[in-house]
């Protein structure tokens, strides 16, 4: 009998491949690309191989819109990539959050300042760390496969 979750590594994969097959359904050519390929983990077009972009996924399981990323997305602002941030639901149709890496920077550069200004549960300073947080808690991103300007 499976888990009832996935560990970080088989639910990192699945993502990967749901949002590859939601892009071939989509019409667009989607392939994944070697793990060694810095922060981008599908390559995709559009039919006639046009227009490109690059994405990077990043997958979580549960019932928060939430997803934990690292210093160096605060910095990553290239026009043609794009997170694409799922959701795994358990024995449901996974739900996407497609979302240019622009505004994940700024977000996550001002939820983190935010969350230095704020006081720790004892009222301590938070410590500085280089973990950061993407949340799109009003869905502002789901199912926003038109910002990948493919079409």
């Amino acid at each position: 009998m499976p888990a009832d979750k996935l560990s970080g590594t088989l639910s990192g994969i699945a993502g990967e491949y749901f949002v590859a097959a939601e892009l071939s359904r989509r019409g667009y050519v989607a392939s994944i690309t070697l793990r060694n390929t810095r922060g981008i983990d599908i390559l995709v077009s559009n039919a006639d191989a046009t227009k490109s972009v690059g994405i990077q996924v990043k997958t979580n399981q549960g019932d928060k819109r939430d997803w934990m990323l690292n210093q160096k997305a605060e910095a990553d602002t290239a026009a043609k990539l794009f997170y694409i941030f799922v959701r795994l639901k358990r024995l449901e149709l996974p739900e996407y959050y497609v979302v240019p890496r622009a505004a994940v920077a700024k977000y996550v550069r001002e939820e983190y300042k935010e969350w230095l200004a704020r006081p720790g549960r004892a009222g301590q300073p938070h410590a500085a760390t280089e973990m950061r947080t993407f949340r799109d808690q009003a869905n502002e991103y789901r199912d926003r496969w038109d910002l990948l300007g493919l079409g």
